[in-house]
This record gives C-alpha cells, structure tokens and sequence, in this order.
C-alpha cells in the first residue's frame, strides 16, 4: 500500500514495468471492413485481454480523443480494446464506447462525446472547467486508473489526492483548450506565443496538407504516435505525482505544524527536509486555515550545506514576494552583508529579495527574524 511517506522504488518499478508492455493497436477506418494494425507502446493494465471496442473520430485529431483513447485501455472494462475511428453512426452505435463523437455523453452507456448542446459537465471539486472527452474518460474511470497503478483500493485516500491534484496540474488545461477557454480573463494579446504544451504537439503530428499520402492508413499511424505521446505524458504526471508530490506533501504538513516551535509569529516554516514545497504550502495554508500567512521559508542546499532563507509568493504564478528581504539587504554577499545586517554568516541575497544565505541554521533564521520586522 502506498502512503505519502512510502518509498519511491516500489512505485517507480511497477509504473516502468507498465511503460515497458506492448500490444497490438487495432484501427478500423470508416468502413468497418478495412483494418490496419500496428505495434504500440501504448500501456496496457493487465496482460488478459478483453475484446472489447472503442470508437472514436475519423480526420483530423485532438489531444482529448487521443488522451481518452490511451485512458481508457488502462481500465479493466477495456483493457486491450481496438480503435475504431468513424464518424459512421451506424458503426458508432455498435461500440462498446464511443469518446468525442456521436453527439452523447452517458456514462452508463459509455458515451463520452462533448460537442452537443446543453453539455456543461465539469470535474466537480470546485473546478469549473467544461471537460472534454478526455476529461470525461478521467472523471469516470480516473480512479481506478490511479489505484491500479499505486497498487492500492479506490477509497484510499492517498487515490483522492492524486485524483484532484492530476486534473489539476495536468488534465484541466486539456479540457479547457479543447474546448476554447482563455487562460487568463483579458482581450489584451498575449505577450509571447506558447505551441509548446500537450495539445499543440498533439495538433501538430496530423498529417500537414502538403503531404502526398493522406490515406486513412496514414492518418491512423498519425493517431498512433498522438495517443502515445499523450499517454506517456499522462503517465509521467500520474508517476511524478505518486513518488514526489504526495511525499512533498507530507513533509510540508508536518513543517507547518511546527509553526510555533521555529518562532512565535508563526510566519517562518523550517523545512525538515527539502522537497518541492511551493504549490504545497498555499494549498495546505488553506487547508489547515494558517494565519497569519508564512512569509519565510528556511531549508538547507544540500550541496553546500548552508542554509537558504527564501521569500514566499503572493500566489504560485507570481514573482513578487508577500515580504521580501530587506533593501539594504540586497545585492550584498559575506562580510558586507553580515556589517549590514549585524547577522553573522551571512552569504548572499539576491538582488530582488526574494532569497538569501547564511552559513548556520541560527544565521538563516535570524535573517528571517530580522526581516520580518524590518
């Protein structure tokens, strides 16, 4: 059973395990006679195989129906199924499933299209977010996806975690860029262009229309390298999540139980061991209602063995700093920054603020102190 303490090895063995089997990815196109088959690395949960078929659309592709498709098959219901790929709804209505065509979304019935009018599902959880097909996939079969995979029962709670937190970080931007929603709410144009996330590369491995061959059999190999593109990311999210986050996550909680151990304004969390806390701390000072909210984070650099003070976010996406170290502070390093400060072992702080050094725990912690009051 995994916790959020468990070691990563047993984790990460069993999900590279999984990466390394393969299994034949049967399409049919949209005449149900014509079949072509190809080896995949898509994979598969269980090496029984249900006969069992999923259909999907025909033409050009997207990342939710390549996703829902790589999904799906890591399911026991539709373990090992073929891909038919047709907009016939003659041949959609005999499918076992049928992801982001035909116009219905009835999870008993295993339609998880989104196109028609009236769909508004969402996640749930305090998403708002309308899904995709992909979402839809995750929302109903996400869980036991997860628990396969942590080698743990559904209702575990380790499962709930890494069920929200995966949408989150990594499903929710799919749904949302399918279905057109603006990242942020401003008409200004953006400031760069970014074709680098899922989708795009999805987007971009459709065959371009200077291509000679545009036969269905082409195309299908196409879909091929798009669902294992998208499922491998999938399962690298749901692999970072199981062995760093949820472990992270822990150590960030007990640390900010011990607020009023480390100082009395309990505006100073000391971590007890590095690991990726950001994203942690504000959703767990939410959680666990902290206020005041911390200013100052203290960890060792566990290269040089000094200690880091660092300066905590207005909020994960911004740069600027709840309370930054002080101005005099900045840009200094060793004995002229010590002078200033009157804190011996001083080493650095950056020219924002936002981190600082000091060669001792004492020292790291009395420029946290001497900032906040300054």
């Amino acid at each position: 059973m995994l916790s959020a303490t468990k070691p990563f090895n047993q984790t990460q063995i069993h999900l590279n395990h999984l990466l390394r089997r393969t299994f034949t990815f049967t399409f049919s196109f949209s005449s149900p006679m014509a079949t072509a088959a190809t080896n995949s690395t898509i994979p598969s949960p269980s090496l029984k195989r249900v006969k069992r078929v999923v259909g999907t659309h025909n033409g050009s592709f997207h990342c939710d129906e390549a996703l829902g498709c790589f999904m799906i098959r890591l399911t026991d219901k539709f373990s090992g199924a073929d891909i038919v790929r047709t907009r016939d709804p003659q041949v959609l209505e005999k499918m076992d499933a049928v992801l982001d065509v035909g116009g219905v979304y009835n999870a008993s019935m295993d339609r998880y299209d989104h196109h028609q009018k009236g769909f508004e599902e969402v996640f749930g959880y305090g998403f708002t977010t309308k899904l995709s097909s992909a979402g839809l996939v995750y929302k109903h079969f996400g869980k036991e996806i997860i628990a396969k995979e942590l080698q743990v029962d559904k209702d575990h709670p380790d499962v709930l975690r890494l069920f929200v937190a995966v949408y989150k970080s990594f499903m929710e931007a799919i749904d949302a860029v399918d279905n057109g929603i603006n990242q942020y709410d401003t008409d200004l144009p953006p400031r760069f262009v970014n074709n680098t996330n899922l989708s795009s590369r999805v987007g971009r491995l459709n065959l371009d229309w200077m291509d000679l061959n545009q036969s269905p059999e082409k195309e299908n190999e196409a879909f091929h390298k798009a669902v294992s593109l998208a499922g491998n990311e999938f399962m690298d999210s749901l692999q970072f999540h199981a062995k760093s986050w949820l472990p992270a996550r822990s150590i960030v909680m007990e640390c900010l139980s011990a607020l009023k151990d480390v100082d009395p304004s309990g505006e100073i969390m000391v971590l007890t061991r590095f690991c990726p806390w950001k994203l942690h701390l504000f959703e767990l000072e939410e959680e666990m209602k902290i206020d005041p909210l911390i200013k100052f984070v203290l960890y060792q650099d566990d290269r040089s063995k000094s200690w880091r003070v660092q300066a905590v976010a207005i909020s994960p996406d911004k740069f600027e700093s709840r309370k930054a170290l002080p101005s005099p502070w900045r840009g200094l390093r060793d004995e002229q920054l010590s002078t200033e400060s009157g804190i011996p072992g001083c080493v650095f702080v950056h020219m924002s603020g936002f981190i600082g050094g000091n060669h001792t725990y004492e020292g790291a912690l009395a420029m946290a102190k001497a900032a906040l009051l300054l």
